[in-house]
């Protein structure tokens, strides 16, 4: 194997999967979205026309912004509270870790760090930042998905003019399309902060050492 590939393996193996599994999503909503055309009378479409269709950018980005919500808030929950004896909390006690100090910064820090102000500000958060912005665009496309694939629903039933997007977002379908993704999202970190107090996973970095007493913080 070459050595790039041994270095970036994790990142390739989670991109593939995601890959795959996005490529068989739009196949099967394809199939499933013909069914719901044939079924009210209408021609079905192509495989590429469906990739443009409200059906597929609402089961994508709802699933998207819960994914991207959880993530953002979890690493900015994580930085101030604690979870005692779990893997993924940092110890009672930790405030910054050594490393944080800017003051001890090398020629081979992160320019933002070596220049300070501002830069160094947004640096210092950037990654809960680049998550919840990631979030808010899958949002945005959650929103403009729902409100297409909802008034060509609409269209379709009963012929009804259509709504716009702020009138989707005040429906409780679209609130009900979240609210089941988000709890499920918080419901398997909640699962995985706790269990990773008395459960552990050799080799793994989200494990605790096996060694390790269940009270113990942080991996």
């Amino acid at each position: 194997m070459p050595r790039w590939l041994r270095q970036n393996m994790l990142t390739v193996a989670m991109l593939g999967a995601f890959l795959i599994f996005l490529l068989l999503q739009s196949v099967f909503g394809w199939q499933v979205h013909n069914d719901e055309l044939t079924q009210y009378g209408a021609a079905p479409i192509g495989w590429w026309a469906y990739l443009g269709t409200g059906h597929f950018a609402e089961a994508v980005f709802e699933n998207w912004e819960s994914e991207f919500l959880q993530m953002g808030g979890y690493v900015l929950l994580t930085a101030y509270l604690v979870q005692k004896g779990s893997a993924e909390s940092k110890p009672e006690d930790q405030a910054d870790r050594p490393d944080d100090d800017v003051s001890r910064a090398t020629p081979d820090s992160p320019w933002p760090v070596r220049v300070g102000g501002l830069p160094l500000a947004i640096y210092r958060n950037s990654l809960s930042l680049a998550l919840l912005l990631i979030f808010a665009g899958s949002f945005l496309g959650h929103l403009f998905g729902g409100v297409a694939q909802y008034n060509e629903e609409q269209a379709l039933e009963s012929g009804a003019a259509p709504i716009s997007a702020g009138q989707f977002l005040g429906t409780s379908d679209f609130w009900f399309q979240s609210m089941q993704n988000w709890q499920s999202e918080f419901l398997a970190v909640g699962a995985l902060i706790l269990l990773s107090i008395f459960l552990r996973q050799h080799a793994s970095p989200e494990s605790k050492p096996v060694t390790a007493a269940h009270a113990e913080t942080s991996a």
